[in-house]
């Protein structure tokens, strides 16, 4: 079976176990986003989960409503034909997913915007590595402080481009994300937060000051103008992969001062 829409079928039953297990899922509704032949899909079932896969190729569906017939007959398992990147998604408590990599950062994204206690998903080894890569580091970017932001990211395991079929060009990572029930820094205003984050990386050669200017129509130019009156110029001298958290909430509260 050829790979669609970038995706790259689990086939190692070792890997397989390992991720199902690395998170209680009996009587757990998981969300599984690109359940592929449905390998992963069978063993968080046969671990006691309520399980709604979310699969884009629709050339999979039927194989997927063959097999799992009785588990979809019993209301164990919902199979939705769509883009989770896009779609409606239902309710969940947790996520368990090997998520196509092209996609993985719209979805990333998204599930942040969600509540649910637990996410174990799969990513190419380069992008999970920018997830918790620190500030002050070539890797720290958007994705690093907005993960980092809302919730703590551990790394499970490595897999080796043999374990899926066809083999990707590089190495994955499986990790857990757990959102963080009260952020470290308190975001008086989350969407502002988003969009400054993205602005200022989207110029991260830049300084804080010159990416600012830059971006003042998009960010309002009253909330640049109170982060110029009110930040010390050796923070606004700083590149956005040298801010810490404290000092990316620090300069969104601060914007948002009203007067």
């Amino acid at each position: 079976m050829r790979a669609l829409h970038d995706q790259h079928f689990l086939c190692d039953d070792d890997a397989v176990k390992k991720i199902s297990e690395f998170t209680d899922v009996k009587g757990v509704k998981v969300l599984e986003i690109g359940p592929g032949r449905g390998v992963l899909t069978k063993a968080l079932l046969d671990r006691g989960a309520e399980v709604t896969a979310i699969e884009l190729d629709g050339t999979l569906i039927p194989c997927l409503e063959i097999f799992f017939k009785k588990e979809i007959e019993s209301g164990r398992l919902k199979i939705i034909h769509g883009d989770a990147a896009k779609c409606v998604l239902p309710e969940f408590d947790k996520v368990v997913a090997n998520l196509p990599y092209s996609v993985s950062s719209k979805i990333t994204f998204r599930l942040l915007g969600k509540k649910f206690s637990e996410a174990v998903l799969m990513y190419q080894k380069e992008f999970a590595e920018r997830m918790i890569a620190l500030p002050g580091t070539a890797d720290c970017g958007r994705l690093s402080v907005m993960v980092q932001t809302y919730a703590k990211v551990m790394p499970l395991l490595e897999l080796k481009p043999g374990s899926f079929s066809p083999p990707p060009e590089v190495d994955s990572w499986v990790v857990r994300i757990t959102p963080k029930k009260e952020l470290t820094y308190q975001i008086d205003d989350k969407e502002f937060y988003s969009d400054l984050v993205r602005e200022l990386f989207s110029l991260r050669r830049k300084t804080i000051r010159k990416a600012l200017k830059i971006s003042s129509k998009k960010l309002g130019e009253k909330n640049v103008e109170r982060i110029f009156e009110n930040i010390p110029e050796e923070l606004l001298q700083k590149r956005p992969e040298e801010l810490t958290l404290k000092e990316f909430s620090f300069m969104s509260n601060i914007a948002k001062i009203a007067k």
